[in-house]
């Protein structure tokens, strides 16, 4: 099955199969979300209760796949968009305030949202496998969306970006209020399935069902490059 009947849900069923989008190298970025050191940090088992051993061994498929899926292939396609020219940003969830007071209630919020990563500390920074090269934009925001909470809007106006080719994580959360922001501002969008992750895979596969078509066009790092022609 191809990204072009891939993801269907009940209000695209029967629908057309899409165009292409415009993916030229002069108008298209690259957006990596929130894939953060603190997303990857895992305790000593071990060292656990019951109860955290419980959760804990939730979240093993959500590592497994950042580790063998995620990670290798976002580094992949990092590899070709720059080997093209082709412009490459960051998210990042951060606060300015070392109690993050200036956050949103989104990210106050009691429970696992509840965040708090000073823009300098080691937690915020992205992975040492997907780190900026050069001078390749970061924006920090303290929203979900990296649209609302922060300047990539006038960013990538500026650069002249129509198309923003999305990974990250988590693909329910931050990837999908990005994808909505971005869609609402008219730019079109791909989100890059086997470069995100969510929680647990039924929540990724089912939010990538709510959005493609509408917010956006979901395909794997494969097809896109091969629309793409990069290597």
């Amino acid at each position: 099955m191809s990204w072009k009947t891939a993801y269907r849900s009940i209000y695209y069923d029967g629908a057309p199969e899409p165009a292409d989008p415009d993916l030229s190298k002069a108008h298209t970025a690259l957006l990596v979300i929130d894939v953060q050191n603190t997303y990857l940090e895992r305790p000593d088992r071990n060292k656990l209760s019951p109860e955290d051993q419980r959760r804990y061994d939730a979240w093993t498929p959500f590592h497994d796949r950042m580790h063998q899926t995620v990670l290798p292939r976002s580094k992949d396609l990092l590899r070709a968009f720059r080997q093209n020219g082709i412009e490459c940003l960051f998210a990042r969830i951060a606060c300015q305030t070392r109690d993050g007071r200036e956050r949103s209630l989104s990210q106050k919020m009691p429970g696992w949202n509840n965040l708090l990563l000073p823009k300098d500390d080691l937690p915020s920074q992205i992975v040492p496998e997907l780190a900026p090269v050069g001078d390749e934009i970061v924006v920090t925001k303290t929203t979900d969306s990296a649209l609302t909470g922060s300047n990539l809007r006038l960013i990538l106006n500026n650069l002249g970006i129509k198309t923003v080719v999305c990974c990250g994580i988590f693909t329910d959360q931050c990837v999908s209020s990005t994808v909505r922001s971005l869609a609402d501002e008219s730019f079109a969008v791909v989100v890059v399935e086997d470069c995100c992750a969510a929680g647990s895979d039924e929540l990724h596969h089912k939010e990538l069902e709510i959005m493609n078509m509408i917010y956006c066009h979901v395909m794997s790092s494969t097809e896109l490059k091969k629309i793409m022609g990069l290597s």
